[in-house]
């Protein structure tokens, strides 16, 4: 689900490859705003997202195979168009044994190769089956979890390597919570309406996948039963997504030599060994989670885990299977993202290559797609927009001066990573048979287990990258306390190297800020310049902090979605105070430019009306509304129109360039506005 949903839940940022010295006026005949989107008969200052992107978000139609259209969703779709190309020219069976245009080509030809999966329909799993079968006792479904654990399937919980939060030069293996088929924990406690659809269409999943393996519709019935109450009582010992947002009561480092003695039926230390990590110490996210899994491993009948252990060992490869395994998965899912036709399978292999030989198939994307110019000239507005952050710190009025020196020297140890890693994974050790989809995938999967167990206990190697070249995103990763842009995202309408600044800075600009606010945010603010998850406020410091923080949370939580279904403000709040902190940043640097300090208007915009709808066309986005119902309950993100007029309406520049009145809904009182970055 978190892969699925990761488009459109995106963190943004984009790129501008315009230093903040360079000045460029709109290419005559070109126009990179869209009047046509505009809704003139509102004012900017009652809704600004709408009066920008109005009339487009009224007209326009998603498509059947997509659960949203606009900004993000266009370029994904592009960049898959873009991979495709470059797919089917590796993938005739003619490219040199090992290559890396061998391994995507193959793999690519594997997974549309529908008459050989459809043959094998589910024979490819029926060995695990009959490894579920032979459980008899907790040892037997330990042995089995940890099986699957090695081929890197999160089977029952979660366990992933990291570096270690108060330690954040060494690798660390981190096992948090896990075990459940819908998004969210409190899909299982929840009443309304909504929420129970999507639990009937799961559990009607569970039992397809039965009666799809041989089980009548009795016992598939039955069997569904058993599966989902067992993940209902796991779900009762799991932290919501807000307490999941707490970096300090997430981080509990344990003797394995005391877990196992707290835990004797999970059985820590042989588990550990099974699965390859070799270590003294792991750190157990939500304890809770575990204490309550070793109880229930005796507690729940062998029957009833067997049922589990089939169901999930189905759903987590339904997709590699025959196609009827595939139309059962997916008419659960699009309960969930009210996509109402399954993609292409060329699209669903494009992304699958992607996901599993991401940085083979990223070499050759940015060979032929990116320029290698346009790494210099961003990472020449990252640092304008560095020293633009450095100076609003400076003017901070609610922050001691030795406050200020410890986040400056933060912000200076940023690490910038921009378009596609200096150096490449090897993937050396994966084979590839255009004949054989299934094991394809178990050998990717294999090899990305081993590649992540190899860092247990090992310093941390800062030069890794955590998306892939063609990815439409960006990220702040506060244990490398770096900031990462891709090279999918480096276009329109973040950036066009035609445009005048007001567009790019109004555009990536601002997401650039974002990605530097969340180094300040109200998670990344417990971070300190080397990663480690550690106090580096005054106390007097920290107190203003929350309080602004809160203010934050109390606003969004007043903004409303469908309806009346409200904004989680303690959810999405890091990704508000980074929203908020992002267009602050880039307007500064704007008003650096030629531009923005000049008044010359371009079709009958002022360069700081084209900033602030430049700023608006990026999160010009329509999704189907059960994917904003997903969101809203599970994703830390405000909905695009709130990501644009939140910030806006807590912004002076933007009451001075529309002249925004009291009367107009948008409106709040200087006093009440938020400043915190």
């Amino acid at each position: 689900m978190n892969n699925l949903l990761k488009s459109a839940a995106a963190c943004c940022a984009a790129v501008c490859m315009l230093s903040c010295n360079t000045s460029n006026n709109s290419t005559a005949g070109q126009q990179f705003l869209h009047p046509s989107s505009f809704d003139s008969f509102l004012k900017p200052g009652d809704n600004f997202f709408l009066f920008a992107n109005g009339k487009w978000f009224d007209s326009v139609k998603i498509s059947s195979t997509e659960m949203g259209t606009g900004s993000f969703f266009d370029l994904e779709k592009k960049a898959r168009e873009q991979l495709k190309t470059i797919l089917d020219s590796v993938s005739d069976g003619k490219q040199a044994a090992g290559s890396i245009e061998q391994k995507v080509g193959d793999f690519y030809a594997s997974g549309l190769d529908t008459a050989t999966i459809e043959q094998r329909r589910y024979d490819p799993v029926k060995p695990y089956l009959a490894q579920v079968d032979a459980v008899k006792n907790a040892a037997d479904i330990m042995k089995y979890v940890v099986s699957m654990q090695t081929q890197n399937e999160g089977l029952l919980f979660s366990n992933y390597i990291a570096p270690d939060d108060k330690n954040s030069s060494m690798n660390i293996a981190v096992f948090s919570q896990g075990g459940l088929g819908l998004p969210d924990r409190d899909y299982y406690f929840s009443n309304d309406p909504a929420t129970l659809a999507v639990v009937k269409a799961y559990q009607t999943y569970i039992q397809k996948l039965f009666f799809l393996t041989g089980d009548d519709s009795a016992t598939a019935a039955i069997k569904a039963m058993l599966v989902y109450d067992l993940e209902k009582q796991i779900a009762g010992s799991h932290k919501t997504n807000i307490e999941l947002r707490d970096p300090q009561s997430n981080y509990h480092k344990m003797l394995v030599a005391d877990l196992d003695k707290q835990m004797p039926l999970f059985a820590w230390a042989s588990t550990l060994d099974a699965m390859g990590i070799h270590t003294d110490s792991v750190n157990v996210q939500q304890p809770a989670f575990y204490i309550e899994l070793n109880q229930l491993l005796t507690s729940v009948p062998a029957d009833t885990w067997k049922a589990y252990l089939h169901f999930h060992t189905l759903s987590a490869y339904a997709n590699t299977l025959s196609n009827d395994f595939v139309k059962a998965n997916f008419d659960y899912v699009k309960t969930l993202t009210g996509q109402a036709e399954i993609k292409p399978r060329w699209e669903r292999m494009v992304s699958n290559t992607d996901g599993n030989l991401g940085e083979a198939l990223g070499q050759l994307y940015v060979k032929k797609y990116f320029p290698e110019e346009a790494k210099k000239r961003m990472l020449e507005l990252v640092n304008n927009l560095q020293k633009s952050f450095a100076a609003r710190i400076d003017k901070l009025d609610w922050m001691s001066d030795s406050t200020k020196t410890k986040a400056k020297e933060k912000l200076d140890a940023f690490i910038k990573k921009i378009g596609y890693p200096d150096k490449w994974r090897d993937y050396s050790k994966v084979t590839i048979d255009r004949s054989k989809y299934f094991e394809n995938l178990i050998s990717c999967s294999k090899n990305e287990y081993q590649y992540q167990l190899a860092k247990v206990g090992k310093p941390v190697d800062k030069t890794e990258w955590g998306m892939t070249p063609p990815t439409i995103n960006a990220y702040y990763n506060p244990s490398f306390n770096e900031i990462v842009f891709p090279a999918g995202i480096l276009q329109f309408p973040f950036f066009d190297a035609n445009a005048d600044d007001a567009i790019n800075y109004g555009g990536i600009g601002a997401v650039i800020g974002h990605e530097m606010t969340h180094g300040f945010d109200d998670q990344g603010a417990q971070y300190d310049k080397d990663g480690n998850l550690k106090n580096w406020w005054s106390k007097d410091d920290s107190t203003k902090f929350a309080a602004k923080t809160k203010s934050v949370i109390d606003l969004y939580n007043s903004f409303t979605v469908l309806g009346s279904l409200h904004i989680k403000g303690a959810l999405t709040n890091g990704e508000n105070i980074a929203d908020m902190g992002g267009i602050a940043i880039a307007y500064d640097a704007f008003k650096m430019t030629k531009q923005g300090q000049d008044t010359t208007k371009i079709d009958g915009l002022t360069p700081d009306q084209r900033f602030f709808l430049s700023f608006s066309q990026i999160w010009k986005i329509k999704m189907k509304d059960e994917l904003v119902r997903t969101l809203i309950n599970t994703n830390p993100h405000s909905p695009e129109m709130w990501r644009v007029n939140g910030p806006l309406m807590n912004f002076e520049p933007f009451y001075a360039a529309f002249n925004i009145q009291p009367s107009q809904k948008m409106y709040m009182p200087g006093s009440t506005r938020i400043k915190i970055w």
